[in-house]
């Protein structure tokens, strides 16, 4: 049950939460959701909650109940919601009958798109753009699924208690992406950009460096030792983010 409940966690609040930056980066993606307004509830019985709002060529995703959605999905349990994300079952819909149309044809479109950006196994000689956006994607849904995990997962959740207070900054150089955690009370919250004054920093030298790191292609130990990758400020904060990231990966994967 803790498995199916970190999973639909992660599905809402990290994976769906790529969206915004697939509209914002991406032409394609852009041009399905040109001149859409429309919000979708995602809704888990006695459980998770999130909504995507589509309006003025931008994509906006956020946890609970949205203060007018146009279309509610329904789903018995996580468990539901997870096969749906897989593929192996649909919504039930309560409302918005009349907007189905947008979601077999466009949040489709969407979400495929999304899905190529997030399979590079299956992309030769990937370019440019397809790096920046993998790397993207693969940073913030590593950093929205990590307090979803030290919730729930004894394992993240001790390690998560044991942490001091304080903020991680994550990020690549030259110009991002950035996304930050901040600890309290072994409490961890994720956000997007750069901290006021971090505690703690995990900087990758580019886009290359960072796909490679954050997809497990290359060694962490040899990438640090080569200044591929740069850590400094409180080690007990990057050393346990370090612990639980690994159990992202499990749950990920």
């Amino acid at each position: 049950m803790s498995q199916q409940k970190i999973k639909a966690g992660i599905n809402l609040y990290a994976v769906l939460k790529t969206l915004e930056d697939l509209v914002a980066y991406d032409d394609v993606a852009r041009a399905i959701i040109k001149n859409k307004k429309i919000c979708i509830q995602f809704s888990v019985k006695n459980g998770h909650k999130a909504w995507v709002d589509f309006e003025n060529g931008q994509c906006t995703v956020g946890r609970g109940k949205a203060r007018q959605a146009q279309v509610l999905l329904w789903f018995t349990s996580c468990e539901h919601l997870n096969k749906m994300f897989d593929g192996k079952a649909n919504p039930i819909p309560l409302k918005g009958f009349t907007r189905l149309g947008f979601l077999q044809k466009q949040f489709t479109q969407l979400t495929r798109r999304l899905e190529y950006f997030l399979r590079p196994e299956k992309v030769e000689n990937p370019d440019g753009h397809y790096i920046r956006m993998n790397t993207l994607f693969t940073l913030t849904i590593a950093a929205f699924a990590l307090p979803e995990i030290a919730l729930y997962d004894k394992r993240a959740k001790f390690t998560a208690s044991h942490l001091p207070d304080g903020i991680l900054q994550m990020g690549v150089l030259p110009d991002g992406p950035d996304v930050y955690l901040e600890i309290s009370n072994g409490k961890i919250t994720a956000g997007k950009g750069k901290a006021t004054r971090p505690d703690a920093m995990l900087i990758m030298k580019n886009d290359r460096v960072a796909n490679d790191f954050l997809n497990g292609k290359s060694d962490p130990f040899t990438a640090i030792a080569l200044g591929e990758v740069l850590i400094k400020g409180q080690i007990p904060i990057l050393d346990g983010i370090n612990l639980i990231l690994d159990r992202v990966i499990y749950y990920v994967s």
